[in-house]
C-alpha cells in the first residue's frame, strides 16, 4: 500500500502548495493524494502532476496519510521526491 511507501522514503514533501512548487521545480517523482480531501483544493497539484507526467497515487485517509508522514495533523498530498 502507498502509506508503506510514503514511510519509507527518504524525502518527502507535504502540503499542496509545497508539493507544487516541487513538481514545478522538477523534484518530484510521485504524488500521493488522499481521496478524502477536498477535490478544489487538489486541482492545482492534480493539473500540475499531468502537466509534467508525475504518477499520482490515490489513498483513501488524510489521517492515516499524515500518520505515515511522521506528522500529527492530516495530510491531503505528500510528493515523494527521492
Amino acid at each position: 500500500m502507498s502509506y508503506e511507501k510514503v514511510e519509507r522514503a527518504q524525502k518527502t514533501i507535504i502540503g499542496i502548495k509545497q508539493t507544487v512548487k516541487a513538481i514545478r521545480a522538477g523534484k518530484v517523482m510521485e504524488v500521493i493524494v488522499a481521496q478524502d480531501a477536498d477535490e478544489r483544493l487538489l486541482n492545482p497539484v492534480m493539473e500540475e502532476a499531468k502537466l509534467h507526467n508525475i504518477q499520482v497515487t490515490h489513498v483513501d485517509s488524510r489521517e492515516k496519510l499524515g500518520n505515515a508522514c511522521g506528522i500529527q495533523v492530516s495530510a491531503a498530498v505528500v510528493a515523494i521526491t527521492e
